[in-house]
């Protein structure tokens, strides 16, 4: 529980702003904390809508995400740092490589299902024969591995390093103290459970609550078990071999998308 104890003590903190930024490096950590919320209103619950839902929403939760990743990335410009912009430059690369893996995948269950909404994939996705769910399992660790390239954590990038020139994510907040920082550090926290949240939709999608909750729950755990196993037991890459792993994620996603078209016998 040290993560939370650390934010809650840095929310009763004051702020320091230099005198070289402006009110962009004010408003960001609020506005990718706030983007991060709206994506997690568009996930659904099992059988129940999420609070925003309409056709084509994976479209809006993808781009409310980038929303706010571009203020983080031109905040860390604002400081006139070159620490801080070269760890925005490699923040832009990475996101820019993990979206194609994200749209290829929730695209190809959006052609599985006939539908183009989170709601009405996850509800009408019946995982109901081995390659269905070979297909889930695949999906799983596509989106833990994006959840783990989006928050900047291994193998991708190490949160706790100190030496600037490696860093990615934590090099763009140096400047960043008191309640900005816990909001960002909140905000990283947030996203690992909304990319929970998703890993557990394609498998509670058509239960009852009296079912969906408890599954919900331990799939949760399971993602933050699977998450400290990664970071405990791989290495970090080597910042040359980032972007072949992140465009690896790609292939996988459109290995689904050829599991899609297999399943439903699109091939001539």
């Amino acid at each position: 529980m040290q993560p939370l104890k650390d934010v809650i003590r840095l929310f009763k903190k004051g702020t320091i702003y230099s005198e070289t930024t402006t009110i962009i490096f004010r408003i960001a950590p609020v506005i990718s904390f706030s983007s991060v919320l709206m994506a997690c209103l568009v996930i659904p619950f099992g059988s129940f809508k999420g609070i925003v839902s309409f056709d084509g929403d994976f479209i809006f939760f993808a781009y409310i995400l980038a929303l706010g990743k571009f203020f983080s990335i031109i905040a860390a410009m604002d400081t006139g740092s070159s620490f801080e912009g070269m760890g925005a430059s490699r923040e832009a690369l990475y996101s820019m490589l993990a979206e194609p893996a994200f749209f290829i995948l929730i695209g190809s269950f959006a052609l599985f299902t006939g539908n183009t909404s989170f709601y009405k994939i996850f509800s009408s996705l019946h995982l109901g024969s081995s390659i269905t769910y070979t297909l889930g399992g695949l999906a799983s660790f596509v989106l833990i591995m994006i959840s783990m390239i989006e928050n900047s954590r291994m193998p991708v990038d190490d949160p706790k390093t100190h030496l600037e020139l490696t860093m990615i994510h934590e090099v763009m907040i140096l400047d960043n103290s008191g309640f900005d920082l816990g909001l960002i550090l909140s905000t990283g926290y947030l996203k690992f459970a909304m990319y929970g949240a998703i890993i557990a939709d394609f498998f509670i999608g058509g239960l009852s609550l009296a079912w969906a909750l408890p599954l919900f729950l331990v799939i949760q755990t399971l993602f933050a078990i699977i998450v400290g196993l990664i970071e405990s037991f791989m290495a970090r890459f080597r910042m040359s071999h980032n972007p072949q792993f992140i465009l690896a994620l790609s292939s996988v996603s459109f290995l689904i998308f050829l599991g899609v078209l297999l399943v439903l016998e699109k091939f001539v």
